[in-house]
């Protein structure tokens, strides 16, 4: 199927693993041309592009999505080895592993969180539209983010990731809007993974109770792959498969409603049929 893609050029942020190495893979198997941002690990993301081939259609950067310098200096590299760019997946993100409650959290990890989640965003998106008003001729352009099902149904122990993943609604929506001044055919797109067997979240997933209780809010009982997440960007990055798709969520988390809140033995039915009577 042609997607339109091949010869793009594409930015990924968060390229060094996980969902980002798995972009950056599906995008190369579409003949794109690659801008691979890693924030660490770039000699390992640059061994991986050695080993896949992808040398001469590739340019891997070491940025920091909370530095709006150094994000000018991903483009300027990017911009320099393949003359412009046409996508840009904003993929930045961290997840801190120990469910803390609010009143537990540290300033220092609440800040960590929504500097890279959400301030990386922010300049992510800002260094690409900068981008799209310094050439001439961007058409098809795109923009998309990668954010999470915590967004959507919050998540106990995690306030801060999941109001990181929240904000980028009212990003989407406001910024579908904006990009059309420089690109009537740009669009902006979010693409919401729920449990994904990535490294930052192994080691929650080696604990069976916690992958039976995620598998309680799913209808498809099963953890989502990097590739499924790849894929479902992939396809609203397209120029042709979603030309008229703009401002919309794809919740890729096999039909995930919610996050179970108890355990069986949490739900004493003499508690609730009591608290009913008394309030009748």
């Amino acid at each position: 199927m042609n997607t339109g893609l091949k010869g793009k050029v594409v930015w990924i942020t968060g390229a060094s693993g996980g969902i980002g190495r798995a972009l950056a893979k599906e995008f190369a198997s579409e003949g794109c041309n690659l801008i691979l941002q890693a924030g660490e690990n770039l000699n390992s993301l640059e061994t991986w592009v050695s080993d896949e081939g992808l040398k001469d259609s590739t340019c891997c950067v070491a940025g920091d999505v909370r530095n709006p310098e150094s994000l000018a200096n991903v483009v300027r590299k990017g911009v320099s080895a393949f003359r412009r760019i046409d996508v840009c997946i904003a993929n930045a993100g961290i997840w801190p592993l120990h469910d803390l409650p609010i009143h537990k959290l540290s300033s220092e990890r609440i800040r960590t969180v929504l500097d890279i989640n959400l301030l990386g965003v922010l300049f992510t998106a800002r260094e690409f539209f900068r981008h799209l008003d310094s050439i001439e001729d961007p058409e098809g352009t795109s923009l998309c983010f990668v954010g999470s099902t915590a967004g959507k149904f919050g998540e106990r122990g995690h306030v801060e990731y999941a109001g990181s993943k929240a904000a980028l609604v009212g990003i989407l929506r406001t910024l579908k809007n904006e990009i059309v001044q420089l690109d009537p055919f740009g669009r902006v797109n979010l693409v919401e993974p729920g449990w994904t067997a990535t490294s930052m979240a192994q080691e929650a997933m080696g604990n069976d109770e916690t992958v039976r209780r995620a598998l309680t809010t799913m209808p498809l009982r099963q953890i989502a792959r990097p590739e499924d997440i790849a894929r479902a960007v992939l396809f609203v990055s397209s120029p042709l498969l979603a030309r008229h798709i703009t401002g919309q969520t794809l919740t890729v988390a096999g039909g995930m409603e919610g996050r179970s809140q108890w355990e069986r033995d949490d739900i004493i039915l003499e508690n609730v049929r009591s608290r009913l009577e008394k309030d009748t």
